[in-house]
């Protein structure tokens, strides 16, 4: 008798999976059993040991980033193994490797993505998505770039993780007129591995975009003894943003091209879509109102004393409160909620703390700055954003920052480098981690499409990285000297 239950399946036997598990736990293993490393030594002689706990978080952060590339288990679970083996194997507390998981910024990205879901249950998301439509047309080119350009101006005024948040459904909307089919299209990949690389390159733009140009421009006035202003941190980055994201249009045009040069009957469809809406519901204004207030008041915390102690994630998160106090969403919204990509945030938060609190960062800092201690100025710059720009991708830029910029800020006298170009460069590779998935809350919201793997926004990134590099380079060496940014001490 056949049981009504059904029942699940062991799956065949995946060699190729397998052998990507192991290798993982082979280089933690390796990395964790090997003898102790050299010294790291900064530019005044000081000497910084790598501890057992230190090489032991090199070592999973090796084996998080070999399961987390090839997708061997759910990002989500390669996540909760990061806390799980810095309990097991005594690399920190457990309650504060697990405890990262509800860091503040996780609980954000957490927000973020119920705005999202509101936008969509509300109609709002339609809405927005025929009106561009309408405006941009039928040739898939202009949809890439109205795409583009509506993320970068939205990333001028508020976190680029909300942006992504709210504007991930719009794409939905588009992409579901492209195409009926499930599988994973050019168009597809190009829409949101370009909206993460997009909300990136925009959230560089203003101080509003992201922490990290807070916490850059509180280090150099600590350092250095000279704050930067709004006007100037815009001047000096705002030209670099948007030429990214003009480049990061030509980039997937042309590493991307859509399947369809045009959808046919789109603008009418559109169109005639957004006429059956009818005007704006009340729940699409109290939606509108909620969300608008929330960034006002996270963008007035730099400009207004009063708000300046409000914390960013307690804003937003009350969002999701009265979102659920109105019953815009319900208890069942909860279940939509990509938790994957959450724990996926939490990992990212752990692994970034273990790295920096064991002394493991610190100590690659010195090792690798220290290479460049008799290079020539142009070649220290760039090497310095190098670093900057791959440990953005492996752990919280705001850390990277924190990492980075003191020890840079200690080598760049000895090679007459200002102190403006080594921030500034900090923060241009620090905006745009296009490599791994846990580099920024987009790259992971981008990646719930199923549109693309971890492996391939990695195979589109490295040549979005190079082109990062490229236009650094020629700003450093020649634009921001014309805009008058000194480059060099004495200038």
């Amino acid at each position: 008798m056949t049981s009504a239950r059904a029942v699940t399946q062991l799956k065949p036997l995946d060699k190729k999976r397998i052998a990507f598990i192991l290798l993982g736990i082979a280089l933690f293993i390796v990395v964790y059993l090997s003898p102790s490393w050299p010294d790291a030594i900064d530019p005044a002689g000081k000497s910084f040991e790598l501890s057992r706990e230190g090489k032991a978080a090199l070592g999973l952060f090796l084996l998080a980033a070999t399961w987390w590339v090839f997708e061997v288990v759910p990002i989500g679970v390669t996540a909760i193994a990061i806390g799980v083996i810095q309990a097991l194997f005594a690399i920190r507390d457990p309650q504060v490797a697990f405890t990262d998981f509800m860091n503040p910024s996780v609980w954000f990205i957490f927000a973020s993505l119920v705005i999202g879901r509101t936008f969509t249950k509300s109609g709002l998301t339609q809405r927005m998505a025929y009106n561009m439509l309408v405006i941009v047309g039928e040739r898939t080119s202009m949809i890439y770039l109205g795409s583009f350009i509506l993320i970068a101006l939205l990333t001028m005024i508020m976190a680029h993780t909300a942006v992504a948040a709210t504007i991930y459904p719009l794409l939905m909307a588009i992409y579901s007129m492209y195409t009926d089919d499930e599988k994973p299209t050019k168009f597809g990949k190009g829409l949101f591995i370009g909206m993460a690389f997009v909300a990136g390159a925009g959230s560089i733009v203003t101080l509003l975009g992201a922490a990290r140009g807070a916490v850059a421009i509180g280090f150099f006035a600590d350092i250095i003894g000279r704050e930067i202003s709004f006007f100037e941190y815009t001047l000096y980055l705002g030209p670099v943003g948007w030429v990214m994201v003009v480049l990061l249009w030509f980039f997937f045009m042309f590493f991307l091209k859509p399947e369809q040069r045009t959808i046919p009957g789109l603008r009418e469809k559109a169109k005639m879509l957004r006429d059956n809406l009818g005007p704006m519901k009340k729940v699409e204004w109290f939606t509108l109102v909620v969300v608008m207030s929330a960034i006002a008041i996270m963008s007035l915390r730099s400009f207004v004393p009063a708000f300046a102690a409000l914390d960013k994630s307690g804003i937003i998160l009350t969002t999701t409160i009265l979102f659920f106090v109105f019953q815009v969403l319900k208890i069942q919204d909860l279940e939509e909620i990509p938790w994957n990509i959450i724990l996926l945030f939490g990992g990212a938060m752990s692994i970034g703390f273990c790295l920096w609190q064991t002394g493991a960062a610190t100590w690659l800092a010195i090792q690798w700055l220290g290479l460049f201690e008799n290079a020539h100025w142009f070649i220290f710059v760039q090497g310095m954003a190098i670093f900057v720009l791959v440990m953005t991708n492996l752990i919280m830029n705001v850390a990277a920052i924190a990492i980075t910029m003191p020890i840079a800020l200690v080598i760049a006298p000895y090679l007459g480098v200002a102190p403006e170009v080594v921030m500034f460069a900090a923060l241009v590779t620090s905006g745009m981690p296009f490599l791994f998935l846990v580099g920024a809350a987009p790259n992971a919201i981008a990646y719930e499409s199923k549109q693309f793997s971890s492996a391939e926004f990695l195979k589109y990134g490295i040549p979005g990285s190079i082109l990062l590099m490229v236009v650094l380079g020629i700003f450093v060496a020649f634009i921001w000297p014309m805009m008058g940014m000194p480059v060099l001490t004495g200038q």
